[in-house]
């Protein structure tokens, strides 16, 4: 069922954004989802919002990445350390965002709905 739940991942930078690199990212993302076993492409959702207020220590000019991904029925997080570290290069090579200024928030997701069918974790 793991392999039917949408994983979630949005991206905020604080730095514009075209079209063509938002498509690149996005196909990049698609590629490392597959690092987490039983995921692709076909079963991400992924969001990404440029030129947003990010502030690091104090400082709003550096590149900076805030990524959340959320992710279903994977309590042992395999595949996250690779899974995160195409998600860092990818930032880096596309928008050129040094991978110290690069932070990943994961989620362990235990119910989710979809298509309006509710789907629990402690059910599969």
């Amino acid at each position: 069922m793991e392999g039917a739940v949408m994983p979630f991942v949005m991206a905020k930078v604080n730095t514009p954004v075209s079209r063509e690199q938002e498509t690149v990212i996005k196909s990049r993302m698609g590629k490392a989802i597959e690092r987490v076993p039983g995921l692709n492409e076909n079963y991400l959702l992924f969001g990404l919002e440029a030129n947003q207020s990010l502030y690091l220590r104090g400082d709003g000019q550096q590149k900076i990445a805030y990524i959340e991904a959320s992710l279903f029925g994977n309590e042992a997080h395999v595949g996250f350390s690779d899974f995160g570290a195409e998600m860092t290069a990818a930032f880096q090579d596309v928008l050129d965002i040094p991978t110290e200024n690069i932070y990943i928030k994961f989620y362990d997701i235990k119910a989710w709905s979809v298509g309006g069918q509710f789907i629990d974790r402690n059910r599969y």
